[in-house]
């Protein structure tokens, strides 16, 4: 399959892979707005057996069949963690509140 990544401008590290080149209609809303602007970085022709370094290559196929979109999130990184304030804000003080 023909695929096409884009880097989010807002989360470092952070990847859409489409199906079809500039097809941001098929994301949610929601996501978009989380991923702000994206810019064109690869165009990749993606089979079951092509080793990526940080995705499973056959899910990432799974997900473009299935909704057009893939996302890819930081090693150790959820999307519940990406969206979480306190993820995004200072880190916590141990001492605070004491």
């Amino acid at each position: 399959m023909h695929c096409f990544v884009y880097a989010s401008q807002r989360k470092p590290d952070t990847y859409l892979w489409l199906g079809r080149r500039d097809d941001f209609e098929c994301i949610p809303e929601s996501l978009a707005l989380m991923l702000g602007d994206l810019h064109y970085v690869l165009e990749v022709e993606l089979t079951g057996e092509r080793k990526l370094p940080h995705e499973d290559a056959t899910q990432v196929l799974k997900h473009l069949e299935a909704q057009g979109w893939h996302l890819q999130l930081p090693p150790n990184e959820t999307l519940a963690t990406a969206n979480h304030p306190v993820y995004n804000s200072a880190p916590l003080d141990p001492h605070r509140d004491r």
